[in-house]
């Protein structure tokens, strides 16, 4: 073990979610609905991922920029709840903090948002100072970041040469335009999670199997398939590994993330990659237990307790 100060930077975007659940049909113009349930919390597919990670025991930095709004206190206020530390975070009065409304639907849900502050992180601030102090470094919501789209790569070689691992989920792409220069950006990330419609959008192949087959680097590449579980490829070896079913989802939002922060809870620790999707499957579907991407998860103990009790997990030995 490296005596490094995190385990894990994250670099990302950051925002709040106001979530309406128990919505009385969907909007139309000119016309006002009810939603008989709100929340408003912590968002961002980064800070869901860094937050679940911190819960489980990690020590985790947070590296992004927000405003100087109310949303920026429940931003950094949220991530150190959980223990994230937010020193590394840059807040510019000249900007909003970004904010997702969230219509959820059942497991499906629709979602607009202001990226304000998001916009802005540019690769200048991630300086080799801050990439030096951790282990590991993951990025998420590559299209929401406009200010770091160009520089994804140039960040992750920063990352190699001062010998961190790395790990990068791209999301989904607003735009649907795919503009993701993954034969440059790829070689330099050791785990890329996309989920199965996200690699398939971004190799314009028929299916997930076949888009893997576009990646030629020799990277671990581990596709999260919802209900179906998850699915890896790595070295010329296959693994799939089912999910744990949750009959009574509260909601979904952020499940993708906090099967990232299993997976790479585990892959810091050196273990086995079925045992690191085991337990992303794991915190995946601890995730829908309730509201929110962060709601679900306090501490280890508590997290475990869940998967055994809710899900029948036992640790591997």
């Amino acid at each position: 073990m490296s005596q490094k100060k995190f385990d894990v930077l994250v670099v990302g975007e950051l925002n709040v979610d106001l979530i309406l659940n128990r919505i009385d049909g969907f909007p139309e113009m000119g016309k006002e609905i009810i939603a008989d349930q709100m929340t408003l919390t912590l968002g961002s597919s980064s800070a869901i991922f860094a937050s679940n990670l911190s819960a489980l025991g990690a020590k985790v930095a947070f590296l992004g920029k927000i405003g100087q709004d109310s949303f920026a206190e429940l931003v950094i206020e949220s991530l150190q709840a959980k223990g994230v530390y937010t020193g590394f975070i840059i807040r510019d009065n000249k900007l909003a903090t970004g904010a997702t409304i969230v219509l959820n639907y059942g497991d499906d849900r629709a979602m607009v948002t202001h990226p304000g502050a998001m916009n802005h992180l540019t690769i200048k601030d991630i300086t080799p100072e801050i990439v030096q102090q951790a282990r590991h470094l993951h990025f998420s919501s590559y299209f929401l970041q406009p200010g770091l789209k160009n520089d994804v790569g140039t960040m992750f070689r920063l990352a190699k040469e001062h010998g961190l691992t790395t790990s990068f989920d791209m999301q989904w792409d607003p735009a649907e335009e795919w503009d993701l220069d993954y034969r440059n950006v790829l070689p330099q990330v050791d785990v890329f999670l996309p989920n199965k419609q996200e690699i398939i959008q971004l190799t314009k192949q028929i299916n997930y199997r076949e888009a893997l087959n576009q990646l030629s680097s020799p990277n671990i590449v581990v596709v999260k398939m919802s209900s179906d579980g998850s699915y890896c490829r790595f070295e010329g070896q296959e693994y799939v590994v089912p999910a744990f079913k949750n009959e009574h989802i509260v909601d979904a939002i952020g499940a993708g993330d906090s099967f990232n922060a299993g997976f790479i809870f585990k892959y810091i620790q050196g273990k086995p990659l079925e045992e690191c999707m085991r337990f992303g499957n794991l915190t995946g579907a601890i995730n829908t237990t309730a509201a929110g991407g962060t709601t679900a998860f306090s501490n280890y103990d508590q997290i475990m307790k869940l998967g055994r009790e809710r899900f029948g997990y036992e640790e591997a030995k």
